[in-house]
């Protein structure tokens, strides 16, 4: 591995104290929390049902003044946003063999990791599965599979993990329910 690919606390030895100058003059963002993804699709129906049917996301109404076909999905407290594919975009490889922890991918924490496996399993969804970090006596499960398009998506109990700021502490903001959106019920009837 290149001296680029290291992790940059283990780099030389480097310490706490010489990552923190990394945030010097850098000054405190207002931002709240990842809002939504945005997915690139060959069929927004394809995706809308496999987002729903494999991670229960929730189709959610789009702003009328989009005049271009595509889906929104919401839970989780955040936004999966589907595009309809025009013309000649790339997409990642779709080969559902080619499985790679290391490849672009979103990761949605799981609290039920046997119950995800099992989903995937009965939905004949080649996954893999990788344990992380045992030897720390924090064992982190992953999952990775592809959705209709080839996107990696990952599936983890990634809570398991320390969050450790690296000299950054005071920087660090934990989402809370102040970012979700209103929540709108309607009751439809026939």
């Amino acid at each position: 591995m290149g001296e680029e690919g290291k992790d940059l606390l283990s780099e030389h030895g480097k310490g706490e104290k010489e990552v923190s100058q990394i945030y010097e003059n850098v000054p405190r963002m207002p931002l709240m929390a990842l809002n939504h993804v945005s997915r690139l699709c060959k069929s927004v129906k394809a995706s809308v049902e496999f987002y729903v049917k494999v991670l229960g996301f929730v189709v959610i109404e789009r702003p009328p003044s989009l005049d271009f076909n595509g889906a929104w999905l919401f839970n989780y407290g955040i936004g999966v946003h589907l595009v309809q594919k025009q013309g000649d975009e790339q997409f990642p490889d779709a080969d559902p063999n080619r499985l790679d922890p290391m490849d672009n991918h979103i990761s949605f924490q799981c609290e039920d990791m046997n119950a995800m496996e099992r989903r995937l399993k009965d939905m004949k969804i080649k996954y893999m599965k990788r344990t992380i970090n045992e030897e720390e006596g924090a064992p982190i499960d992953q999952l990775f599979f592809k959705d209709p398009d080839g996107f990696m998506i990952e599936i983890c109990n990634c809570e398991n993990l320390e969050l450790v700021p690296a000299g950054a502490l005071g920087r660090i903001k934990l989402p809370g329910d102040r970012h979700n959106p209103p929540l709108q019920m309607r009751i439809l009837l026939d």
